[in-house]
């Protein structure tokens, strides 16, 4: 368990803290008190289409101001991840050049895809924390990392079991397996003309290596690490199990038909992955460097 809670000890955190600090921002307050009602209403026939009233947007908000306002006091480095409100977007600013932010943010691709009218159809594939809220979220959260307002595109990728995701809803884990995909996701959004091609890796890669001062990463340049990945714009294929390749075996966004695929892969300056051959080729990892 991760979670601090404590006030006295946050304003320690952020008071001594010389580095960046990442939050995961929801009021556990406001969650339990939440999640006691909706018990109370009820009883064993809670189910994923509540998620987004217990973990609200008033959750959220409480526990983003209070880390934004204990990073103001103390002057401190912070990254608050996956943003899944409209009023949290408030909270950062787009008029400063990033490297100069000190209050920087991230949007996750499943809270700018999905809406809470997806859980009717979906249950607890989607469900995950922050949850997934209204459809108005969604749009703002495309329009403020479009415009600057938010800095990262991430995943938050967690890859439970189906198994465990079929289980009643107050027993299922949250969280959804999405790395594999969600550049497609994004190249999506692209071909609806929300977002450009640079913009995409403006935000998943570019501003990632700056916000947390990653050494040579995030660029195609002399010098930097070879991380590239080779898109084919027009080849179209449809999510199934059979090309999922996430251990747990399934996606969310299984019989989507994406247009635009990764056709390889290259990590390190080596290939690891070759649509054509079928090549998976693991160990090629190096731990990352950073400059601050």
């Amino acid at each position: 368990n991760m979670l601090v809670d404590n006030e006295k000890v946050l304003n320690n955190i952020f008071s001594n803290v010389d580095m960046l600090i990442a939050t995961h921002c929801e009021d556990e307050a406001t969650i339990r008190t939440n999640m006691a009602a909706f018990q109370e209403k009820y009883g064993d026939n809670l189910s994923a289409t509540h998620h987004p009233l217990i973990r609200n947007t008033e959750g959220c908000l409480i526990s983003s101001t209070l880390a934004s306002t204990l990073a103001k006091k103390h002057n401190t480095r912070l990254h608050i991840l996956h943003i899944s409100t409209a009023e949290e977007i408030a909270l950062f600013t787009n008029k400063i050049p990033l490297a100069e932010k000190r209050i920087t943010s991230e949007a996750c691709v499943h809270h700018m895809y999905f809406t809470a009218d997806d859980y009717s159809r979906l249950g607890n594939k989607i469900k995950c924390n922050p949850a997934i809220k209204a459809a108005h979220n969604r749009d703002a959260i495309r329009a403020a990392v479009i415009d600057g307002t938010i800095d990262i595109i991430a995943t938050d990728h967690a890859p439970h079991t189906l198994e465990e995701k079929e289980r009643p809803y107050s027993h299922a884990p949250a969280g959804l397996p999405l790395v594999q995909h969600a550049l497609n996701i994004m190249l999506d959004m692209y071909q609806d003309g929300l977002f450009t091609l640079e913009q995409i890796v403006e935000k998943m890669c570019h501003t990632p290596a700056i916000c947390f001062q990653i050494g040579n990463r995030g660029y195609i340049d002399e010098g930097y690490k070879a991380d590239i990945a080779i898109i084919d714009p027009d080849l179209e294929f449809t999510v199934a199990p059979d090309n999922i390749a996430y251990k747990c075996g399934w996606s969310p966004l299984e019989g989507k038909i994406f247009k635009g695929k990764n056709v390889n892969t290259i990590v390190n300056g080596k290939i690891v992955y070759d649509y054509k051959t079928q090549l998976f080729r693991q160990g090629c990892g190096e731990r990352l460097t950073f400059t601050r």
